[in-house]
């Protein structure tokens, strides 16, 4: 096992970051980071992978009863009705010939539920993705420059789950598994399950991994208790290496904040996202709802599919909504 120093958390970051750092790998002006792996010869692959067509939607609910506090002014979707069948039953919408129709319209905070982290969304000592001032990336306007809308056609190849919380967590419950507030996922603990899950979950160049820790579970049987921004199970900083070496797309959870919670160090704050996002230039998901896959991969043993995760290209957002949909 990797080992940290949590005394020295500004020192840690900083050797991960220059271990880690893709900055200038592709050029000055790249705003795809990670995205770069995943080629149309992987999307070949991951297509091929359909087998039987099964279909799953790894997206959490957006609704007003949705995880989000107010923590930082991130609010629960508000969703309003412009018109309605009644509006259509008295006539009053002023269309010909008896059409009606129903419209509405919604307000939230691009990362309130399941959503991809742009490379717009962290940075480091004022520092963005590429080595460019963040200032001159994002402004009052949005980003100018890796704003989400510059993947929008980027995010469809080879899906790979690794089902950690069935691997290695309790199933006290019967929810498929789920590892407790606090457990540091580390490498270690990711090779076991892709060994214990076999060779269809091994990760490579241009993948996009995505790891349940069966914290959602839990949030659906006990209420949300903090899920977003609480305790959590998540990756170990310790991982960031392996996240760099292992050349994925993207990689995403099924919690509010991808890395363990309470972070490993005293005095920091989501030090994973400060070195993948604006060092590696990784996408990262999350709150995503990986439990029916799981259910289904558990049962057939295999655990690669074709997945298609397009977020909503809302110009210049340093985040956005998905509906992955995972097909097998």
């Amino acid at each position: 096992m990797t080992a940290l120093d949590r005394t020295d958390p500004e020192g840690e970051i900083a050797r991960a970051a220059k271990a880690c750092s893709n900055t200038g790998r592709w050029g000055p002006d790249d705003v795809l980071g990670t995205l770069n792996f995943l080629d149309d010869a992987k999307r070949r692959e991951g297509a091929a992978l359909v087998r039987r067509g099964a279909a799953f939607s790894l997206s959490q609910p957006f609704g007003a009863d949705g995880p989000q506090t107010g923590w930082r002014r991130r609010t629960n979707p508000v969703h309003t009705m412009l018109d309605t069948g009644l509006d259509a039953e008295r006539g009053g919408q002023g269309f010909p010939h008896g059409i009606g129709g129903a419209d509405d319209v919604v307000f939230m905070p691009l990362q309130c539920s399941t959503q991809w982290d742009g490379l717009g969304h962290i940075f480091d000592h004022g520092t963005a993705y590429n080595g460019r001032r963040a200032g001159d990336v994002v402004t009052s306007e949005g980003d100018q420059v890796t704003g989400i809308q510059t993947v929008a056609d980027r995010i469809a190849g080879r899906g790979v789950l690794l089902d950690v919380g069935r691997v290695l967590g309790d199933d006290a419950h019967g929810t498929g598994g789920e590892l407790p507030d606090g457990f540091a996922i580390t490498v270690e603990h990711l090779e076991a399950t892709i060994a214990a899950q076999g060779p269809s979950s091994a990760v490579g160049r241009g993948d996009l991994v995505v790891v349940r820790t069966g914290r959602y579970a839990r949030a659906r049987r006990e209420g949300w208790n903090g899920y977003a921004g609480g305790d959590s199970p998540g990756l170990s900083f310790t991982t960031a290496r392996w996240l760099h070496a292992a050349e994925i797309a993207g990689i995403a959870t099924d919690t509010w904040g991808f890395e363990v919670r309470p972070n490993e160090f005293e005095h920091a704050f989501q030090p994973l996202h400060q070195v993948c996002i604006p060092h590696v230039g990784l996408f990262i998901g999350e709150m995503w709802d990986l439990d029916a896959l799981a259910a289904d991969c558990a049962a057939d043993g295999v655990y690669d599919f074709w997945l298609s995760a397009a977020p909503i290209p809302v110009v210049g957002a340093v985040g956005a909504p998905v509906n992955p949909l995972a097909v097998k």
